[in-house]
């Protein structure tokens, strides 16, 4: 089994930054793809962006240029940077490992002047 714990997130202005991390415990070997999604209220779950074990990277259209996946492959963390934000981008945000075969309990991000 693995666990997510998220944290970061929070409050920003249209046009701020905010960073999430998420941290995986238990059985980390066994990742080999750490991500984020995001649902807003009364919508769909979605794919924000991914990362794999071997560094490849994929963005969700709306955030490309905006937000940034990382990753610490060895302690299994990842990372996103989230630029230029939008109101749009409110949402609750998942970590997710193994596309989406654990979840953490996910981080409210809110935009808004």
């Amino acid at each position: 089994q693995v666990q997510l714990v998220e944290s970061g997130g929070g409050a920003a202005q249209p046009g701020g930054s905010l960073p999430l991390s998420c941290a995986a415990s238990g059985n980390i070997n066994s990742i080999y793809a750490m991500g984020w999604y995001r649902q807003a209220p009364e919508k769909q779950r979605e794919l924000v962006a991914y990362v794999t074990s071997g560094g490849t990277t994929n963005y969700a259209d709306s955030v490309k240029g905006r937000f940034t996946i990382s990753g610490d492959n060895a302690k299994k963390v990842a990372y996103l940077q989230m630029n230029s934000l939008e109101p749009e981008d409110t949402a609750v945000y998942y970590c997710s490992a193994n596309f989406c075969s654990y979840w953490g309990k996910g981080t409210l991000v809110t935009v808004s002047s």
